[in-house]
């Protein structure tokens, strides 16, 4: 694509790197066809192409409106595009730039920008979430039921495995999972000790930076980038060898902390080293099934299970069919699920900012879930898991809990009759 962007613009490096990412997409149009909100709107502009030629009139010095920021907002950032794409476009680092570049021009109107700030405070303040979760399962009896099934059940963490192995990884403890669902985290603690690695929990950091980056507050997300990176680096200069981040949406902004911090002279070569040891829980597992797949209790009842794969694992992180792979390994029955690449919906704040659309997305995805009735769905990301739940009552689990469920030892709390059981409680 021929682009003229304006002088000041190209000369940054965010406007070098939209510049040789626009150059690379030819305009075949064969992302439409994966792209969940094109599919829901059919409208050119709520589609990768169509944003992608809003962005570039942008960048070239046309009137950016309100209108332009519209379609931009409509994106899931779900990446779906980037694995259809043949030539190799980098659609989501393109999105967050356009998306800067043009709220820096039009802003936000007062409630808008209100309801924004609104949830940055309030999500990446542990304090304030968990307050306000606390209050709210206190008052979910009287709340509207839209409001009511987003918010779920307490859910105990179980038993933290002592550090006892010579192999070590960290596990940094997120914003809102560890209100949401603490249990996830225990639990890869747990599936990892089996397979002689001790995860030790780490404090003293929290966001990823995600949540700001995806709202245009870039240097917001940088900050929390180093701040992170200063709670790791002691652990990491110590040898531990892998830094698990147990949300896939987390997950894939750690992996990008090398290009989120790479004009930072005092954080660039630390912010590479992390970006290299972010791991996935699925690609530790994979690597230590052999040393796994003896502890399932192969004679207890497992349930019958759907998995959905969350975007930032198979378009972002580009893992895909990994999980399934080991659920079916470990004896459990993984039905099918049509379009499995397409998006819930959850997006970060998307289903808080654009709920219609998220609305009608978690009932495409969830209707493609169930239509096996499945006992349990299966995922790997809390704001999916989150999102789903509100809609079903059929229980949806981070996958490591169903595996971990599936292995019973000393390091657990009294197993209940069957991994069923466990998982539906």
């Amino acid at each position: 694509m021929e682009t003229r962007l304006l002088p000041a613009f190209a000369a940054t490096p965010e406007g070098q790197e939209a510049e040789a990412i626009l150059r690379a997409c030819v305009h075949c149009g064969f992302c439409t066809a994966t792209c969940p909100t094109y599919q829901l709107l059919g409208d050119e502009l709520d589609g990768p192409r169509g944003r992608i030629y809003l962005m570039k009139q942008a960048f070239e010095g046309a009137q950016v409106t309100a209108k332009t920021q519209l379609h931009l907002d409509r994106c899931l950032t779900c990446r779906s595009c980037e694995t259809t794409c043949p030539s190799g476009v980098r659609y989501g680092r393109l999105v967050d730039i356009g998306r800067k570049f043009v709220d820096d021009r039009v802003g936000r109107g007062a409630i808008d920008a209100a309801r924004r700030s609104a949830l940055r405070r309030g999500l990446l303040s542990r304090t304030l979430f968990g307050a306000a979760l606390t209050v709210g399962r206190l008052a979910k009896a009287w709340l509207p039921t839209r409001v009511a099934s987003s918010i779920p059940d307490v859910r105990a963490a179980g038993v933290w495995p002592a550090p006892r192995h010579a192999r070590r990884v960290l596990i940094p403890a997120g914003c809102v999972q560890p209100a949401l669902a603490p249990n996830i985290d225990a639990a890869t603690a747990r599936v990892l000790d089996r397979a002689g690695i001790s995860a030790l929990p780490i404090e003293g950091a929290g966001c990823c930076g995600a949540l700001s980056y995806h709202l245009s507050e870039h240097d917001e997300a940088r900050t929390l980038a180093r701040r992170n990176i200063d709670a790791w680096w002691p652990h990491v200069e110590r040898g531990c060898e892998a830094i698990v981040v147990t949300a896939s949406g987390c997950g894939v902004l750690v992996r990008e902390y090398d290009h989120l911090l790479a004009q930072d002279p005092a954080y660039a070569e630390r912010a590479k080293r992390v970006a290299a040891l972010a791991r996935d829980p699925v690609e530790i597992v994979e690597r230590a099934w052999s040393d796994l797949s003896p502890s399932i209790d192969r004679t207890r009842t497992l349930p019958r299970i759907v998995f959905h794969p969350p975007c930032t694992l198979q378009h972002g992180m580009q893992i895909r069919g990994v999980a399934e792979r080991l659920l079916v390994d470990a004896g459990f029955t993984l039905l099918p699920v049509a379009d499995a690449h397409l998006c819930c919906g959850s997006a970060g704040t998307y289903s808080i900012l654009q709920p219609d659309l998220a609305e009608r997305l978690k009932a495409n995805k969830l209707h493609g879930l169930q239509a096996s009735t499945p006992d349990v769905i299966a995922t790997a990301n809390i704001g999916c898991m989150t999102h789903l739940q509100s809609g079903t009552s059929t229980p949806v689990r981070h996958w490591i809990e169903v595996l971990d469920a599936a292995m019973p030892d000393a390091v657990r709390e009294p197993a209940p009759h069957s991994a069923r059981d466990a998982l539906t409680a």
